[in-house]
């Protein structure tokens, strides 16, 4: 009923909801009354634009905040004993980083711009409090983690079981996916992150991984024109990986 504070925020709200936010749907307030998303607003701060290269936090940083990409991408990664990297995830708009070092009080890990990119703080003494209070966020902040457990268990699938081809299309179904949720295109977007970061992230040999892209196209299960790349047939690729678990039009029913 029009003029009701409680009632649920509705996706096309939300735009209005968080100052005009560019996401078609954003990380914590679905399911959230409008006064609750009110009081989450007032904790969000707004960090000027990060340039390609700059550092949202660094290793060892202590952990004081979480915080929701707005625009652009994020990679995570770890500084390894040989003073190597080690990707560990490409992050889109609608999804927070930062959550791996509530436990330790400081950031396990690296977080880069990846391109121009628009960031939320969200101060997590003020979260937790909030969330205190607020059953809907506190459900919320737990799917988010279980996500993210989620996430890694697949990871640590990709990494040790799969072939070259596999990793590759399943990096690509995930994108697809997380482009699908946030209400753009499933088949066609930028890929912000380099093929030396690609090759990193999956285990792979940059050589293979130009490779992959050629021999994929050859296919003609993509096209690719500098960073955009044009996903011909979803079907293919996910019949490639063996699994179904990335299937944003939900044509793909999951296998036994």
């Amino acid at each position: 009923m029009p003029g009701n504070n409680d009632q649920p925020v509705r996706l096309a709200d939300l735009k209005i909801a968080c100052h005009n936010c560019s996401l078609y749907t954003l990380c914590l307030p679905i399911g959230l009354s409008r006064n609750d998303m009110d009081s989450l607003d007032t904790i969000i701060k707004r960090r000027r634009p990060l340039k390609k290269g700059e550092f949202l936090y660094r290793h060892n940083d202590d952990f004081s905040s979480v915080y929701a990409i707005r625009s652009g991408s994020v990679k995570t990664y770890l500084v390894l004993d040989d003073g190597s990297e080690q990707i560990t995830g490409f992050h889109l708009p609608g999804e927070l980083v930062g959550f791996d070092a509530i436990s330790r009080n400081s950031h396990n890990t690296y977080a880069k711009a990846l391109e121009t990119s628009s960031i939320c703080e969200i101060p997590f003494e003020k979260l937790e409090h909030l969330a205190c209070k607020l059953p809907s966020l506190q459900h919320q902040l737990l799917s988010i983690m279980s996500k993210e457990i989620h996430h890694d268990e697949e990871m640590l699938s990709l990494l040790g079981k799969k072939s070259a081809d596999q990793k590759l299309a399943s990096l690509l179904l995930s994108l697809s996916t997380r482009h699908h949720e946030r209400g753009f295109s499933a088949t066609e977007f930028n890929l912000s992150m380099s093929r030396t970061d690609i090759g990193n992230y999956l285990g792979l040999a940059v050589e293979t991984v130009s490779r992959l892209f050629t021999r994929f196209q050859e296919q003609g299960l993509l096209e690719t024109k500098g960073k955009l790349v044009r996903l011909k047939d979803l079907e293919a690729l996910r019949n490639m990986t063996g699994s179904c678990l990335n299937s944003p039009d939900g044509s793909c029913a999951r296998q036994a």
